[in-house]
């Protein structure tokens, strides 16, 4: 085995690693490349680091420039570093004193002379927009028939609540387009790059799938080439990487007219045999693994990435340096030993020389690439890994800083759109960190007693959180506090899935029963870290809002160095350490007594709570110390979430879903999430059928019954009883004159009236706890509001308590009920500078002419119902 150049060998220290015993080292991280111990030769090189940012910056504006602005500061930057380069001294290169002298000359012409690189690689691929027929038919909305070559996997569109409808599922795929036709015209050879959007959901019923439901475009592999039909149009935002948006209405089969290259298409079966040995595992393992090991997030649902986001874990998914850094330490043995005179792992056990190391894992980091796909955080890994390489076989280590800035410089020249990716800052900025402060963080750690492990750990963590926070804050306009525990959790079990994961990717073309046993055993840490995120996220205080803007960012980086500079004294006052830390849990765990205590909310003797959910419904009735009943369940899984979390509510006998619209349905995950549920009971009209669906197969997995109300049921639980009111029971099909049993002479037509729509259909209720009552209306329109005025229950909604008005509050109200019901309160539920104009201003008045108080979340927040016995108290939170 060859020995790396380096300082001399220590007697204490063999010269192999194979020798019994070695003088005790301190590695600095086990998982993550750079972050070795500080022991450097000699003080951190730094001269790249600048013209790396200048590029950085220069490629970030330039992209967007004039031409003509572009070509005025390649040449001007040219112009002046020549002039700075050839004032350079000849003595410069013959004495140490004369070489630094020169240095500040040297630095300026290499920035100037990466400034005009970047502007110039910048320019043109800003003109690639602008190029070609595809941007001038772009804006005049052409139908075009297109070739296109995949530049990215397919991916799907996250379901989206727009009012009261869940937006259109599409498959998203980056493509380059070839050759352009405009109907009648003649074809023209270009390239440009646009954003493919297959709307699938409004494909015919019969069309072709892949065999599992999917649509057929879910399957492409990139460097696919397609004919396609679509309409062009602009690019949805300016700066957007693409000169247009080519809408595709799915049909079918795609036309395939070229198929994907080699390379592609053994990085597509691994990853189909990495998600088919996967198949067989528990749901969040099932779709973690993938992710871990390729970046596949395919699998993961809403609600789990959610998780992930809350507790800043979704670094884990995407793939970056950390995976790469794992594949190299199987190959050249731990990071630790990097700055050292051997090195451990497979290579020197197998005899491969250090330049053949050095290209061996430069073919890994090729198939890496490959098979992950090419997204920043796995492009920058690649190339800090290649750097770093590269420096193996020449004999050649030195620090990680100047390697770190060497790739952000190659890679910002070779593509400079990844100098406005959030996910390329924030992977430079996370290794940043790890090469920066975590090994002094660490350091001052141990000697203050910390475990050497554990400090490792707790300063990799911290050091990557600090730095990177305020871009996540700008991103999510959300501050995580269990950030940094949960990620050291985590950590742990990284390292054991990735590698079975990738030992899984390996071994499933060739051995599928092989790979599904590996897969199996990395389901465990997979599952581990999936249930620390759910824990995370299900913490009442995990995390705080704060200002997503640029200027939240600089605040809170400022709030992060008063936080270190504090951190650092109190560190040696054991005491205030154990009170700042009691504190800072129960700010994240709030029990509920302490939180009622403090903020009021919610008040004791709450009965009924219509929480803020937008423009949407959610209400919980209190059933008993952390149980409620749930009515609807908003649009935002996150929101309804939240308002049940700070309420307290463990326990839910049953939520009642008044109809299918989304803003009542969308954000069930949200209730279900850590609770135990009962039941689910809904309305017996099915439609929109979409949603309806969505809920009858989240009630599934959780195995949680499915009910239909209908007018007469009756329910009770603890002190809280309710009366379904509407709608009536659905007649038989083949009996036209059928009326409800025991229902007076003329109370309802000899037939009810089918529902015009949802709406029509909501549940109604006559809710009564401790003597009040509440009358929840849904979003009944007028004419079945008129039906219930005249139903059999009619006489028991005259003069309730509290009225949920129906619809949020709209137009559509019918006078006659609203003058039965004579409400003392009216609580309205609605988004604020909400589309629709809720609540109308003739229903609020109409209500307040009757007597009723009327509070709206929109303007007062989520609102909380007390009293008794006739007394009726309003709290806001």
């Amino acid at each position: 085995m060859r020995s790396l150049p380096g300082p001399p060998v220590r007697q204490d220290e063999p010269a192999s690693g194979l020798g019994p015993t070695r003088s005790p080292v301190h590695a600095s991280s086990g998982t993550r490349l750079g972050t070795a111990r500080p022991r450097q030769e000699g003080p951190t090189d730094l001269r790249l680091v600048p013209p790396a940012l200048a590029a950085w910056a220069t490629a970030a504006l330039v992209l967007d420039a004039h031409p003509a602005w572009a070509f005025g500061l390649v040449t001007g930057c040219l112009v002046i570093g020549c002039l700075v380069a050839v004032g350079l001294p000849p003595s410069a290169r013959r004495t140490r004193r004369a070489r630094v002298a020169s240095w500040p000359r040297a630095s300026a012409a290499a920035l100037l002379l990466c400034v005009a690189a970047a502007a110039a690689s910048a320019g043109l691929h800003g003109a690639d927009l602008r190029r070609g027929p595809v941007p001038g038919l772009a804006r005049e909305y052409a139908t075009v028939t297109a070739e296109v070559e995949l530049s990215s996997d397919p991916r799907l569109t996250r379901p989206k609540v727009r009012g009261d409808h869940v937006a259109p599922t599409a498959v998203l795929i980056d493509a380059d387009v070839l050759r352009v036709q405009e109907a009648g015209g003649t074809a023209v050879t270009t390239r440009a790059p646009v954003l493919v959007i297959v709307d699938v959901d409004a494909a015919p019923p019969g069309r072709v799938t892949d065999g599992r439901g999917r649509s057929p475009w879910l399957g492409l592999l990139p460097s696919t080439r397609l004919r396609v039909s679509a309409r062009l149009a602009p690019a949805m935002t300016s700066g957007d990487r693409v000169a247009a948006v080519l809408r595709v209405r799915d049909q079918g089969e795609p036309e395939v007219v070229g198929e994907p290259s080699g390379p592609q298409r053994l990085a597509g079966r691994l990853r189909s045999g990495l998600r088919e040995a996967t198949d067989g595992l528990p749901a969040d393992p099932r779709a973690l693994l993938p992710g871990l090991v390729v970046g596949d997030t395919s699998r993961i649902t809403p609600e789990l990435e959610e998780a992930f986001k809350e507790t800043d874990l979704t670094h884990t998914l995407a793939v970056s340096g950390a995976n790469f850094t794992i594949l190299l330490a199987l190959l050249l043995g731990p990071p630790g030993l990097a700055q050292h005179v051997e090195w451990r792992g497979l290579a020197p056990r197998l005899g491969i020389s250090l330049r053949g190391t050095a290209v061996l894992g430069g073919v890994l980091s090729l198939g890496f690439v490959i098979v992950c796909r090419p997204d920043p955080s796995v492009v920058r890994a690649a190339a800090c890994g290649a750097v770093a390489l590269l420096a193996l076989a020449t004999g050649r280590r030195r620090s990680m800083i100047p390697a770190l800035a060497t790739a952000v410089l190659l890679l910002v020249l070779y593509d400079p759109w990844l100098a406005r990716s959030y996910g390329f800052l924030l992977s430079v900025v996370a290794t940043g960190a790890l090469l920066t402060l975590a090994p002094r963080w660490s350091a001052g750690l141990r000697r203050r007693g910390v475990p050497p492990r554990l400090a490792e750990a707790l300063g990799a963590a911290a050091a990557a959180q600090a730095l990177c926070a305020p871009i996540v804050a700008v991103l999510s306009a959300r501050v995580s506090l269990v950030a940094v525990p949960c990620n050291l959790l985590a950590e742990f079990a990284i390292a054991p899935a990735t590698v079975l994961g990738f030992a899984a990717l390996a071994t499933a073309p060739v051995a599928m029963p092989v790979a599904e046993a590996l897969a199996w055993c990395a389901h465990w840490p997979a599952g581990w870290i999936a249930r620390i995120a759910r824990a995370g996220a299900a913490l009442p205080g995990g995390g705080v809002d704060w200002p997503g803007s640029w200027a939240g960012a600089a605040l809170l980086l400022a709030a992060t160095l008063v936080v270190v500079l504090v951190g650092r004294r109190l560190l040696g006052h054991p005491w205030w350490c154990a009170a700042c830390g009691l504190l800072l849990a129960l700010a994240v765990v709030q029990p509920p007594p302490l939180t009622r205590a403090v903020t009021g909310w919610p008040p004791p003797g709450w009965r009924l709570v219509m929480c803020d959910v937008g423009q949407g419904d959610a209400m919980v009735l209190a059933a008993g110390e952390g149980t409620g009943v749930v009515v609807d369940a908003g649009p935002d899984p996150q929101l309804v979430d939240r308002c049940l979390r700070s309420l307290g509510i463990s326990r839910i006998p049953l939520v009642v879903l008044t109809h299918f619209h989304a803003d009542h349905v969308a954000g069930l995950p949200g209730v279900l999430r850590g609770r135990a549920v009962g039941a689910i009971e809904t309305t017996g009209f099915e439609e929109p059928a979409d949603q309806a669906a969505f809920v009858r197969r989240l009630a599934a997995a959780r195995r949680i019954p499915v009910t239909r109300a209908a007018a007469g049921e009756q329910r009770r639980t603890g002190e809280l009883s309710w009366q379904v009111v509407w709608p009536p029971p659905s007649p038989p099909p083949d009996s036209p004159s059928w009326t409800p049993p025991g229902t007076p002479p003329g109370a309802f037509p000899v037939r009810p009236p089918a529902p015009e729509g949802p709406n029509d259909a909501s549940v109604a209720m006559l809710v009564r706890t401790a003597g009040l009552r509440l009358l929840l209306l849904g979003d009944l329109e007028p004419p079945a509001q008129r039906a219930l005025a005249r139903s059999p229950a009619a006489e028991a909604l005259e003069g309730v308590d509290v009225l949920k008005v129906a619809h949020h509050g709209s137009a559509y109200q019918d006078p006659g009920l609203i003058r039965r019901a004579a409400p003392r309160l009216a609580l309205i539920s609605c988004g604020e500078d909400n589309s629709y104009g809720h609540p109308a201003p003739g229903t609020v008045a109409a209500l307040r002419a009757g007597g009723a108080a009327v509070l709206r979340t929109d303007r007062d927040g989520a609102l909380a119902v007390a009293g008794g016995g006739g007394e009726l108290r309003v709290a806001r939170d």
